[in-house]
């Protein structure tokens, strides 16, 4: 015979709320999966398992019959896991609310970051650094004053010129980017280049990081000459050739001159690097020529004008090397000159001394103006192993017997165009036994060879160089930086 347990009231009643849950067990806990929301469904449903591990069956204590103790027991289990549910709805309930906000923050992640800077040794490409092509400008100086004393201010508020200013302003625009990539290749340099390095590991370290910065793309973007890195009584156009053994010294002048381009929108920009104090004075004088050259030139300004200025202050410094003092002289058959799109010397030259053309600068032009000083003669010729070839921008058609000489002007055209280049750019394109074929298409006049120009052995050559664009508004030295 079974032993009755009479109820308590309060008992009754506490069982009275837990039996509705108890008939239906864990249907009626069953959470519908909602789209878009798969980890907010596998969290309920492992909530679900831990309730199924804390409950009981509810016939359990009448089946074993234990008394009021084990029934107390049971309800209190009941009380609990009605606790847990509900702080789980209002665990639920905050999530549904923030579905939305998470939604987006999911959709925020998938953006691409902006990159914030460069890194160090420099890798990312210009174009990857200022994606909206909001490229940064040179310095923007006012046009100086005409003859007659006219300011030329009005340009820059001028309606007119500002129309044409922004109907120009994709032209402005690559010739920016190639002049913040030369730059930062021409600060990382600096901060390598040292007495002992070979000329060709200083050349191939340079060109190597200005290809990724401005993101190498056939004829679109890329080299826009190769690397001069002169030394000395050298001043211009001297690169080394494969197995060229020469190694920069702690005495030495050396001249680094190196081009980039984007859409044939050439940056032409050169530097002296030297390591002995001593020369600093030359450095000084043919710097400041190249300022001063920068500061007279501008629209309608005659190129003789430039020049006589330049010569002017360069003349005004004189340097002590060795105990010997030298006046600073401007070499007279070298030149600035004006900028064509793939076509580094367009046809107007800069003098640096007096006695140039009377032509004058026109709105719109793109000039290199470059001065070199000398303790020498102050002038040059060719000489040494010639590395420098350019593909002659105005000849026509010319019959070509030889094949190899027609492969090599195919390969010519296709990588560099009218664009200069040097015999280390055909080794690396896998070229060779071109000599040869080179020295044909020299002799048919297809291809210009620009061998090095040297001042006299023993003296010493400085150069410094950049680009300016002739805006109708304002002239930009593009390539101006915080190191010159």
């Amino acid at each position: 015979m079974r032993h009755f347990v009479p109820r308590s009231p309060v008992m009754a009643q506490l069982q009275r709320e837990v039996e509705p849950q108890l008939l239906n067990g864990g249907d009626l806990m069953e959470e519908r999966e909602e789209p878009g929301a798969p980890g907010i469904v596998k969290k309920r449903r492992r909530k679900k398992k831990r309730r199924n591990k804390i409950s009981t069956p509810a016939g359990t204590n009448e089946a074993e019959g234990d008394g009021e103790a084990r029934g107390v027991v049971d309800v209190t289990k009941q009380l609990e896991q009605q606790t847990v549910e509900d702080k789980e709805r209002e665990e639920d309930g905050e999530e549904d609310g923030d579905g939305e906000s998470s939604a987006g923050k999911k959709k925020r992640k998938k953006k691409k970051k902006k990159v914030k800077g460069q890194t160090d040794p420099p890798s990312i490409p210009i174009c990857e650094l200022y994606p909206s092509g909001d490229f940064p400008k040179g310095e923007e100086c006012e046009y100086p004053p005409s003859k007659d004393g006219r300011s030329a201010a009005w340009r820059t508020t001028s309606e007119e010129k500002r129309a044409l200013d922004m109907a120009n302003e994709e032209m402005w625009s690559d010739f920016r980017e190639a002049a913040e990539a030369h730059r930062e290749v021409r600060t990382y340099v600096r901060s390598w280049i040292k007495p002992g390095m070979t000329m060709i590991d200083i050349c191939e370290k340079l060109e190597d990081c200005s290809r990724r910065l401005i993101k190498e793309n056939g004829l679109k973007a890329g080299l826009a000459f190769p690397t001069g890195c002169s030394i000395n009584h050298c001043a211009a156009h001297y690169t080394p050739n494969a197995g060229d053994p020469t190694v920069l010294r702690y005495d030495d002048v050396c001249k680094i001159d190196f081009g980039t381009h984007v859409n044939g929108r050439i940056i032409d920009c050169a530097f002296t690097v030297t390591f002995n104090p001593k020369y600093d004075r030359l450095l000084e004088a043919v710097r400041d020529a190249t300022n001063t050259g920068i500061k007279f030139a501008g629209i309608d300004v005659r190129l003789c004008d430039v020049g006589e200025t330049i010569q002017e202050v360069m003349e005004s410094y004189e340097v002590e090397i060795d105990g010997k003092t030298y006046q600073v002289k401007p070499i007279r058959n070298l030149n600035g000159h004006s900028i064509g799109q793939y076509r580094i010397h367009s046809g107007k030259t800069v003098p640096i001394v007096k006695g140039g053309e009377a032509t004058r600068m026109e709105e719109g032009e793109a000039y290199a103006i470059e001065t070199f000083g000398s303790t020498g003669r102050g002038a040059v010729h060719d000489d040494m192993e010639c590395s420098h070839y350019m593909k002659n921008f105005n000849v026509g058609h010319v019959s070509i017997r030889l094949p190899r000489a027609k492969h090599l002007l195919n390969v010519i055209n296709e990588n560099f165009s009218t664009l200069a280049f040097c015999r280390r750019w055909l080794d690396r394109l896998g070229e060779s036994k071109y000599l040869m074929a080179l020295k044909n298409l020299s002799d048919l006049g297809l291809i210009d060879p620009y061998p090095p120009l040297c001042d006299i052995k023993g003296s010493y050559t400085a150069q410094y160089e950049h680009t300016i664009l002739l805006r109708p508004t304002y002239k930009e030295v593009v390539s101006r930086g915080d190191d010159y």
